[in-house]
């Protein structure tokens, strides 16, 4: 199956229901609860899930400023992060060298910082927008950071004699992305084009019970079918170690706790 617009979905639904056929989903009432029951199964499929297509590589945005040099923050679309690398040459020059930051929780970063000697001309004192003083090095590349409001990333060094601040360039990350679902006819829901038939059949099945009060066991069936091919293309995708990470990230999808 090729990839749908939300209007062709709702229109094979609709057909399959005969139901009245429709030119836009605005067309009717029950137009647009069938695609809002496309909307709902679609977030249930991804919900909770780590499909491999939801994870994409991506840089941090600089501070922009010298009076915190270090701080960086995420995109707006990232809710789990998996890793940040850095390009730690130490001359322009130099061939590049990315090397992964490693994480420290909040309480472990201030008491490396803290224990440095803010007085050395190696120390830049920089002042969080919570007002907590921060000791930062400036005469190395980051080697650890950490992450008090799981937005915005501090790193505990940069190299001042290469740059003032720490550049957006230099970042290589890789994190999941957060998914939106438009209400519009033209619209393609995100999924590979093999989770379509699943997407398609699992709103059939559901519109058939919710809005016609009656099972469609072919959709079932077949969403049945697509269900466990998931599953095992999932589960196949971890034991090859293809798709494995440390959990570094934040998960503000489900509005938990950082969990890095």
């Amino acid at each position: 199956m090729a990839k749908m617009t939300l209007l062709e979905i709702v229109q094979d639904i609709m057909s399959d229901m005969d139901s009245d056929n429709v030119n836009a989903i605005n067309d009717s009432v029950e137009a647009i609860q069938v695609a809002q029951v496309v909307k709902a199964t679609y977030y249930s499929i991804i919900d909770g899930k780590d499909y491999a297509f939801l994870y994409e590589l991506f840089r941090m945005t600089a501070s922009g400023t010298t009076a915190r040099p270090t701080h960086m923050s995420l995109p707006e679309d990232i809710i789990d992060l998996k890793y940040i690398k850095y390009n730690s040459k130490k001359t322009v020059t130099a061939k590049d060298l990315f090397s992964v930051i490693e994480y420290k929780t909040p309480e472990e970063f201030m008491y490396l910082t803290d224990a440095r000697d803010s007085t050395a001309t190696t120390v830049k004192v920089v002042t969080d927008p919570t007002g907590i003083t921060i000791n930062i090095l400036n005469n190395k590349c980051p080697q650890y950071f950490t992450s008090f409001d799981d937005v915005t990333m501090v790193f505990d060094s940069y190299l001042a004699t290469l740059d003032s601040t720490l550049q957006a360039s230099k970042t290589q990350c890789h994190g999941k992305r957060s998914i939106a679902f438009s209400i519009a006819d033209t619209f393609t829901p995100d999924l590979p084009v093999q989770m379509f038939t699943y997407l398609l059949n699992e709103a059939k099945s559901t519109c058939f019970l919710t809005l016609k009060q009656m099972a469609n066991q072919k959709a079932e069936q077949v969403s049945v079918t697509q269900r466990r091919k998931m599953s095992q293309d999932a589960w196949k995708l971890q034991t090859e170690k293809g798709i494995m990470y440390p959990n570094y990230g934040r998960n503000r999808a489900t509005k938990k706790t950082p969990n890095y």
